[in-house]
């Protein structure tokens, strides 16, 4: 009877230390990973957060960095002016979670980088949570099928950028092409007339982000 007590309180103390909050392990973030915020502005972000009030802190260059969002699972931040992350704390199976993070940058065109850690913050490979759109998934149609005028126009698209978002109430990836951004109005106006108007998504399923069907992307 003491032995399977004894059991069931490990088994309830294991369950309680692999249910944590996104919170826990972003405060316990390494420095190397957040050059701007030390560890007491990150607590300084829950706790303005968890009392209603704004979450904006003075980061290590003595500029603004406000938490815009936080949930159990999801949180966002505006380091600056040009540059802010998202991070998503993702199921990978039954008793491990993995932290997928949005770093992004505003320049004259919004860029993303797409990161995966284990909730240790160990760096962990993209490729095994994530295929990135190719160009070709922004365009109405595949290259091999345009005209010389579209060709021309694409030409012109020599950077490939693109803006990736995180949502805070379901397990998907957002991707926009940003390229446009940073032409000249008339080239960007005719390089956007051969875009989706759609973003393209990926979906969180059984520990990897996998395509979004057309016919999914409709009811979403």
């Amino acid at each position: 009877m003491r032995i399977k007590l004894l059991s069931i309180l490990m088994l309830f103390l294991a369950t309680s230390l692999q249910a944590q909050d996104l919170k826990v392990y972003y405060v316990e973030m390494p420095d190397t990973l957040s050059p701007l915020l030390t560890k007491v502005n990150r607590e300084d972000f829950c706790d303005f957060l968890a009392s209603n009030m704004k979450a904006e802190v003075k980061n290590r260059l003595g500029q603004k960095s406000e938490m815009l969002k936080l949930t159990g699972n999801y949180l966002q931040v505006k380091l600056s002016s040009v540059s802010s992350y998202e991070m998503k704390l993702l199921p990978l199976n039954d008793s491990t979670d993995v932290i997928c993070v949005v770093n992004s940058y505003n320049g004259p065109a919004t860029d993303s980088q797409v990161h995966f850690y284990s909730t240790e913050w160990k760096e962990l490979p993209v490729s095994h949570f994530l295929t990135l759109p190719l160009q070709d998934e922004f365009y109405l149609k595949p290259q091999s099928a345009e005209t010389e005028q579209e060709k021309r126009v694409r030409e012109k698209a020599d950077l490939f950028l693109m803006k990736a978002a995180l949502d805070a109430d379901s397990d998907t990836l957002s991707f926009i092409y940003t390229t446009p951004d940073y032409l000249d109005k008339d080239a960007a106006e005719k390089l956007r007339s051969m875009l989706r108007k759609e973003p393209v998504k990926r979906i969180w399923k059984e520990g990897k982000f996998h395509k979004i069907s057309k016919k999914e992307n409709v009811r979403r």
